[in-house]
């Protein structure tokens, strides 16, 4: 059973919430401010976060900014009722893996969390058989879900390890951003460019050594990303 942090200053949405994920059979844990949200983490095992971004004490960018000092795996999905780009991308920056925007319809929850799970328990899987991909120092390797750079161990989230994954493996290859987020997020791409722009300047920030002027991870101007095929 997956354990569900929900953080929000209003009691009525974390308890709709708490309904919600325990009739899909998640355990809750419910917080009320950043500070609580934090306190959660430490002394539970905590599989996902659903954290709204403006509460009182400690907000959820504060709290996202803490959490991700210590724990870069860690799924979060933010609950906001901003609407605008700037504050999803804002969010998206400081380290959330995704967002939903209130009012939100309960089955989009449901789904968001369930993809967000399945990511993060993926990246942490060791069963698979042995896979190595590579791209001149490059290196991810699939079983240990480690990627290195040069033998320098980076550390990535699990939408970020799927995402260089997905690049790497087919090294080459132009995806468009579409196809990206289709292939990473498991569902419908719509007005996405923001999110998987993001994604793509975190990744390049950890593993090239310029991020302005990137040797693996490019863009194809017009059409989408692709990471540079080396021996």
């Amino acid at each position: 059973m997956y354990t569900i942090l929900v953080c929000d200053d209003d009691k009525e949405i974390v308890d709709a919430i708490q309904i919600y994920l325990n009739t899909e059979g998640y355990n809750v844990l419910k917080a009320y401010n950043g500070y609580e949200a934090l306190q959660m983490v430490e002394n539970n095992e905590v599989h996902l976060i659903l954290l709204d971004v403006m509460m009182p004490m400690m907000d959820g960018m504060r709290a996202t900014r803490k959490l991700r000092e210590s724990n870069s795996i860690l799924p979060i999905i933010f609950l906001t009722a901003k609407s605008e780009d700037s504050d999803k991308v804002l969010g998206l920056n400081i380290g959330a893996d995704d967002y939903i925007t209130k009012p939100f319809n309960p089955l989009e929850l449901i789904a968001r969390v369930k993809s967000a799970l399945r990511r993060y328990t993926e990246l942490g899987s060791i069963n698979e058989k042995t896979n190595i991909y590579s791209s001149g120092g490059l290196v991810i390797d699939d079983e240990a879900k480690e990627v290195t750079v040069d033998g320098e161990l980076i550390k990535l989230t699990p939408i970020e390890y799927n995402l260089l994954k997905l690049l790497v493996k087919n090294k080459g290859k132009v995806f468009s951003i579409s196809e990206i987020y289709e292939q990473i997020w498991n569902e419908p791409s719509f007005g996405v460019d923001n999110i998987v722009a993001v994604h793509i300047r975190h990744i390049r920030e950890k593993i090239e050594i310029n991020s302005k002027d990137p040797k693996y991870l490019k863009v194809a101007w017009g059409i989408g990303y692709k990471v540079e095929k080396y021996d």
